[in-house]
């Protein structure tokens, strides 16, 4: 009696532990879900489908994979594969040429300042890299003949003809002519087209000696607009009595410009600004400072015309705007080629050409 008590107990724990771990109402309402899908006289959209899949299938490609084991063949190989970069993660600060850890380049996509793009290019850029460096190209081409040999070049420093006895022991001579430091004109070639690098948009505002700082928001805020870059404020080294300058007082304003920045805002000045003065016969001749880095100053009334301080003139003081000197640094050896350089964008130039 006692052990089939035992044994009716033993079934029930198996039932128990072999029943769903569901409700008697869900199982209810699944039930009469299942039947009325089998009564629907509807048919399944998925009795088309295959049961089976392609890919289940074991074929000689299911095999292979089965028998590959990725351990192993990893310890196999000789030369492990180089690290992703996404697994390297860059400093947050360069601490010098000398650290072992050196973040990488702006252009590397893993760089913490990198930015994406251009995605663009101005048109100034695009009629550079399509006309103007072709034509250049072009004008200054150098054709040497197969087997050509430039004479030899005469040694720079001259020695004494000896017709005195005071030329004895005396050091070599200097060649003669007075501009004989003057840089030489290397020949162009595809490799070093001029181009504009830079573009330096300088003020001095002489407002603030007598005014205060207002003048200087004014112009930072000027130079800002038509430049679309942050301006850079210079205090004065040195104090001026006759001037009431003092020592440290910020006095000018520069703003920097490169790459799109530069394209867009030559633009507006060659199309825009520059034809609307009058009366104005173009960019002296005479400017530069040798090695192919052009200057010229703008007026007040003239900086009003950029487009950006035209259309809120009023929200600057007309007494404050100021004028502007404008540097197009060039990769140009010499004023000569800068100069080409310059006209073929659209700058006029006046006067006697000095090479």
């Amino acid at each position: 009696m006692v052990s089939t008590d035992k044994s009716c107990q033993l079934t029930r724990a198996l039932r128990r532990i072999s029943r769903p771990a569901i409700c008697t109402r869900c199982l209810k309402a699944r039930r009469s879900v299942t039947v009325d899908v089998r009564s629907d006289s509807i048919q399944d959209p998925t009795d088309e489908l295959e049961q089976s899949s392609g890919l289940g299938s074991s074929g000689p490609l299911g095999a292979l994979s089965d028998s590959f084991d990725p351990l192993r063949a990893s310890r196999s190989r000789k030369k492990q594969l180089p690290p992703s970069r996404y697994q390297f993660r860059p400093p947050k600060y360069d601490r010098g040429p000398l650290h072992p850890h050196q973040p990488p380049p702006a252009s590397d996509p893993s760089s913490r300042i990198f930015v994406p793009g251009p995605f663009s290019s101005s048109r100034v850029e695009q009629t550079y890299h399509n006309m103007i460096a072709p034509d250049i190209l072009t004008l200054c081409y150098q054709h040497n003949p197969p087997g050509y040999r430039p004479p030899p070049k005469a040694p720079r420093l001259r020695s004494w003809d000896d017709s005195s006895p005071y030329h004895a022991n005396r050091q070599l001579r200097g060649p003669r002519g007075g501009d004989v430091l003057r840089l030489l004109r290397k020949p162009i070639t595809f490799r070093n087209i001029p181009m504009i690098e830079r573009i330096t948009v300088h003020t001095f505002v002489k407002q603030v000696i007598k005014e205060g700082s207002a003048p200087l928001h004014v112009a930072g805020m000027v130079l800002q607009a038509i430049t679309n870059v942050r301006v850079q404020t210079h205090k004065s080294r040195t104090g001026e009595a006759g001037w009431n300058l003092v020592p440290g007082k910020s006095m000018a304003a520069t703003a920097t410009l490169k790459g799109e920045d530069m394209y867009h805002f030559l633009g507006k000045l060659v199309n825009v600004v520059l034809p609307r003065i009058k009366d104005w016969r173009g960019v002296r001749a005479t400017t530069g400072d040798g090695s192919g880095n052009l200057t010229f100053g703008l007026d007040p009334e003239v900086v009003g015309g950029f487009p950006e301080i035209e259309i809120n003139y009023d929200s600057y003081p007309q007494k404050m705007i100021p004028g502007c000197n404008i540097t197009i640094h060039t990769t140009a050896n010499t004023d000569k080629d800068a100069r080409l350089l310059l006209q073929t964008v659209g700058i006029p130039f006046c006067g006697k050409v000095v090479n």
